[in-house]
């Protein structure tokens, strides 16, 4: 038998606020993940998942917010590169912001929190890559930062990674016990977009 979540031991939400009074951020959806060294396992499907959710989000006239990772010249995620550049499938639209980041988390080093704080949201929708890594770490720095996030699993993927005792850590193994671990206290997690209500 499951022990409770943490969530729920401190009565935390455990619904997801209406997209329509959240921002959508999507974090680094870029090419980088579906070509090359850093290809994702379930990338494509992931990515579909996000686009639907971005065009229900436009549909509500709900904030959107792209995020790009930048770690320069030469390297998957070289933003002046084709390499680097956000899946045509989510492209930004006009007037939607796009923020740069350095780093993990989506707040670190930008100005993620005085958008969100400028538009006066605080339920987020958060989709993107990598499970494990960005979207992990922005879901923990937007709970710190007393917002309420929501994590769409169908919307996330990721790749297996070496195990350092030993062997490999599977992708879906991996994303799994990512999201478990986000949804035991630091966002509530839904496995699709249909679970946001609008």
């Amino acid at each position: 038998m499951s022990s409770p979540t943490l969530r729920s031991l401190l009565q935390l939400p455990s619904e997801p606020a209406p997209l329509s009074k959240s921002a959508l951020i999507l974090i680094d959806c870029q090419q980088t993940y579906r070509e090359g060294i850093m290809q994702l396992e379930g990338v494509e499907p992931a990515l579909a998942e996000c686009a639907t959710l971005l065009a229900r989000a436009r549909a509500a006239g709900t904030p959107v917010i792209h995020i790009q990772h930048d770690a320069g010249p030469g390297s998957p995620y070289d933003v002046t590169a084709p390499i680097g550049q956000i899946a045509d499938t989510v492209a930004p639209q006009a007037g939607e912001k796009v923020i740069t980041k350095k780093l993990p988390s989506s707040f670190e080093g930008t100005d993620l929190d005085a958008e969100l704080k400028r538009l006066g949201v605080t339920d987020l929708v958060l989709a993107g890559f990598m499970t494990h890594v960005c979207v992990n770490s922005t879901a923990r720095a937007a709970f710190n930062h007393g917002y309420r996030p929501t994590v769409v699993a169908a919307g996330t993927a990721t790749r297996s990674i070496p195990d350092p005792t030993g062997g490999d850590v599977p992708a879906a193994a991996l994303h799994t016990a990512s999201l478990a671990a986000l949804s035991d206290i630091f966002a509530i997690v839904v496995p699709d977009q249909t679970k946001v209500p609008s």
